[in-house]
């Protein structure tokens, strides 16, 4: 039983470090949004969108949703300041119609959050809590960690792997085995399935970068200037907006 939580608590600590590297992937983008003071073509949705999933993973976290999952709190409590962050220098720099998009997606995404933490604080109780909870967590996750599928059919199509990051695949397959084995350790099915998930299409992403990693740099026009950002696909004008 020792051994057993003194793995759990590992495995969550090394998916504390893994998930921050995912976290900060998309400061690449936002250091070249603020230089040029313009979004450009960059899409918002995927920073609100994650924003979401970082709130919902942290409150389920939370001892009082689910016991001895503080770990999670901790790094995706992390993750909804980074976020947020990023939303606030998106909404700075978008042209109108996009910041009006963006704002309306935030207030709907802090409307779900704020009514899953209503309900579950009080119209729930103990199992009932930490299902409803968990269920509006693990979507969410899974729906992030799913997001790539596009930027890999992109790279079957063109055989090159340009806008598929390896270290951003590498820490995707890392971060989403971390917490599917401390899932595993911890019983958890909430936290295990949806980063299982993860894991499985982290694992996928590496094996496509292995297979066409001497095609990097060719069919750059194929692509349609796409990147894959955070575990989200996000459209840029030039090869540049890659992080």
């Amino acid at each position: 039983m020792a051994i057993v939580k003194a793995l759990h608590t590992t495995f969550g600590v090394f998916g504390n470090i893994t998930g921050l590297f995912l976290f900060l992937a998309p400061m690449i983008t936002f250091k070249r949004v603020i230089q040029k003071r313009s979004t450009e073509e960059f899409s918002g949705i995927p920073y609100v969108m994650t924003l979401l999933n970082c709130l919902l993973s942290t409150w389920y976290g939370l001892p009082f949703i689910s016991p001895n999952n503080i770990l999670v709190s901790i790094i995706n409590g992390t993750g909804a300041g980074l976020e947020a962050i990023y939303v606030l220098i998106f909404l700075i720099y978008a042209p109108k119609r996009e910041k009006a998009k963006i704002s309306g997606l935030l207030s709907v995404v802090l409307a779900i959050f704020a009514a899953v933490a209503l309900v579950s604080l009080l119209a729930l109780h103990h199992n009932a809590r930490k299902l409803l909870c968990g269920f509006a967590a693990a979507i969410f996750s899974i729906i992030m960690y799913g997001s790539p599928l596009s930027i890999m059919r992109t790279v079957i199509k063109t055989k090159s792997v340009e806008f598929m990051p390896f270290f951003l695949s590498l820490f995707v397959f890392l971060c989403g085995t971390s917490w599917f084995i401390y899932g595993l350790l911890g019983k958890d099915p909430f936290i295990a399935v949806p980063n299982g998930v993860g894991s499985l299409l982290g694992m996928v992403q590496l094996i496509l970068y292995t297979i066409y990693r001497d095609n990097k740099g060719k069919d750059k026009k194929a692509t349609g200037d796409h990147s894959v950002e955070m575990g989200f696909d996000t459209k840029a004008k030039g090869q540049n907006g890659i992080a």
